[in-house]
């Protein structure tokens, strides 16, 4: 028998812990291609507003080196902010695991910033970093660490790679907390979401996976709790939406 330590959750599916990331990298392998365009259809373009948000509250500094890492960015829309509002000396680091969306990244790159050395793609796991301990001014990772079966372990390699005073912003789907919105948001991601997925991709399993991997996201509250608990101080969230997504963050102090 499998202790239940050995688990995790799979959308709503329990499964070995360590078959939850092969189960994640064919979700992304499905629709790398059209990431992009299902998040604007599916978010009615808020995700952008939310992305927005997580830049603002990043403010890059635009006077002095800002090293910046971007987890489970691989087709680079944090990241192109990130440069385009930083000074000449930002660089940004985006690391995902899965290949296919880190070739959609490299792909843009390419056409929107030719010859630009300053941002850099690579292929990783955000449980074990292979890069330098205390190098990141600020650490990011958008809608992706619900995806990561050991998030403790992301969280405190998150740390390790900050410098002090360095930063933690995560932004991620969380629990609508708004009367009727609920019930509005529930019907709209279990029947609406997933046919869209299909009609789109020509696949609706990960995009039924998707809206369930939200539902088995710690609450805000508990989320705040991991940061800290990963050695963070200031952890604290910021509802958007009317809950539907939230903004994280922490220092390294």
């Amino acid at each position: 028998m499998t202790a239940a330590s050995d688990t995790t959750h799979f959308g709503f599916e329990t499964v070995k812990l360590a078959e939850k990331q092969a189960k994640v990298d064919d979700v992304f392998h499905k629709v790398a291609g059209r990431y992009d365009l299902m998040n604007d259809l599916m978010s009615a373009g808020l995700h952008r507003a939310w992305k927005s948000a997580l830049l603002t509250t990043l403010n890059p500094a635009k006077d002095r080196p800002f090293h910046h890492l971007d987890v489970a960015g691989g087709t680079g829309d944090v990241a192109f902010a990130v440069l385009e509002a930083g000074g000449p000396e930002t660089d940004v680091t985006v690391l995902d695991i899965n290949a296919e969306m880190l070739a959609v990244g490299r792909d843009r790159a390419d056409k929107r910033f030719p010859g630009d050395d300053r941002i850099r793609f690579v292929q990783g796991n955000a449980e074990e970093l292979r890069l330098p301990d205390n190098h990141f001014d600020a650490y990011t990772i958008a809608f992706g660490i619900r995806n990561v079966p050991r998030i403790d372990k992301a969280l405190a390699e998150a740390y390790r790679v900050l410098k002090r005073g360095g930063r933690f912003l995560c932004l991620e789907f969380s629990h609508v907390d708004v009367p009727l919105l609920d019930k509005v948001y529930e019907a709209y991601s279990f029947n609406v979401i997933p046919p869209m997925g299909k009609m789109v991709t020509g696949e609706a399993e990960p995009y039924q996976y998707l809206v369930e991997s939200i539902r088995k996201f710690p609450k805000p509250q508990a989320f705040a709790g991991m940061i800290e608990d990963a050695g963070f101080r200031r952890a604290k969230f910021t509802p958007m939406t009317g809950g539907v997504v939230a903004l994280h963050s922490g220092w390294k102090l």
